[in-house]
């Protein structure tokens, strides 16, 4: 016996990016253990006796046993197994998602190998000290890159957070005069220094793209083609401040744009993230003199940030003729379609004891359904 047999018990709440798809809530006991010098096992699995105050018969979703082993291969990097065998309770999942959870994608094994290559990814992107100069524009110190980094990692992870079916929200369908389905949540911050204090609502709608994922990524994060499709900015030039890669591929990066009007200047910081799996760009309108301090090398843990953004997940239907836009120089249409996400996030009132406004969610609707429309405009797109 190499290793100490350690254990822990332990509540996992799995959800994907979207209020269509019903969370898992998984109980659990994860045994650790050093199998020898160079490799080592998690291994998780739900037991029959849960917490005094949960009630078994209410459990519906069981970890048969499941985990990975990681072996340390001697040159910087390891090999890890991973196997996920979960036994859940039938229940109803909303069409567009039918196929990539039943399947196995949304909450299988490739999924969680695919996020763990990722963050391991960033992880050493955000620990190097000798970065190109060509993955770090805008932004001259060490100090100040990572500062950044951590500022759009909060926002991605607020945003996830924020769009997912969890407990903690209660999501509200709302019927728009375009017929999208989108559904709105709200909640009141009081004292998180970390977004806007006071009412925010959020607005989440899915829908399905005749698209490959890679094309629909390429475009959301392409600030040469933002203003096809935010209506913040009324159409004018985007300029890049800065652009930081985290990772070896080019879509895995953050970046700060300014929106120039008439009136004035808006900087936007944006994170896009991609992996095996599916992809991500999450935004926000940010303070100029606030995000310029951290771009020194400032902390940017108490700066108010709300992010709003995109998920982008492939249909895991390949067989689906695919509408390509002529204005793509590439596509690759064997990916298949796409499921997008889209949420955003605003403030409507900065006193947090302020009750919901209809006008407040009707806002908000209508900037998701403006933006969908812009998106399937410019992808030259049928409603899918």
């Amino acid at each position: 016996m190499v290793g100490t047999l350690k254990w822990l018990q332990m509540f996992a709440e799995l959800q994907m990016l979207t209020p269509l798809v019903p969370t898992r809530e998984v109980y659990f006991v994860r045994y650790c253990k050093q199998l020898s010098a160079e490799q080592w096992a998690i291994v998780d699995v739900s037991i029959d006796k849960v917490e005094e105050n949960i009630d078994a018969s209410l459990v519906k979703c069981r970890k048969r046993p499941s985990g990975c082993i990681i072996q340390d291969k001697t040159n910087g990097h390891c090999k890890v197994i991973w196997v996920e065998h979960l036994e859940c309770q039938k229940n109803t999942v909303h069409t567009l998602f039918r196929t990539i959870v039943r399947s196995g994608l949304a909450f299988g094994a490739r999924h969680w190998m695919a996020t763990l290559q990722h963050q391991c990814e960033r992880l050493v992107f955000f620990m190097a000290t000798n970065v190109p100069t060509k993955d770090s524009t805008g932004v001259a110190t060490l100090a100040g890159r990572k500062s950044i980094l951590k500022l759009a990692q909060r926002m991605t992870w607020s945003f996830c957070h924020s769009i997912g079916a969890s407990s903690y929200h209660t999501w509200n369908k709302v019927s728009t005069k375009t017929g999208e389905d989108i559904r709105v949540s709200s909640r009141k911050n009081l004292n998180d220094p970390g977004e806007p204090h006071g009412v925010i609502v959020c607005a989440v709608s899915s829908v399905w793209l005749p698209v490959s994922p890679t094309l629909l990524f390429d475009f959301l994060r392409d600030e040469c083609r933002r203003s096809e499709w935010d209506i913040m900015s009324n159409g004018g030039p985007v300029q890049s401040i800065a652009n930081l890669a985290k990772g070896k591929d080019r879509g895995n990066a953050v970046t700060i744009q300014a929106m120039k009007s008439k009136e004035n200047s808006m900087w936007v910081l944006q994170d896009s993230c991609t992996n095996a799996f599916e992809s991500m760009v999450v935004f926000a309108h940010v303070d100029v003199t606030g995000i310029q301090s951290v771009i020194t090398g400032c902390d940017s843990s108490n700066m108010a940030i709300l992010p709003s953004g995109f998920s982008i997940l492939p249909d895991g239907l390949e067989s689906r003729p695919l509408v390509i836009s002529s204005r793509h120089e590439k596509s690759n249409d064997t990916e298949g379609g796409s499921l997008l996400t889209v949420a955003f996030q605003i403030l409507t009132n900065s006193s947090p004891t302020a009750k919901l406004t209809m006008e407040s969610v009707e806002s908000v609707n209508t900037i998701v359904s403006c933006t969908l429309r812009n998106i399937k405009t410019s992808l030259q797109c049928e409603d899918g």
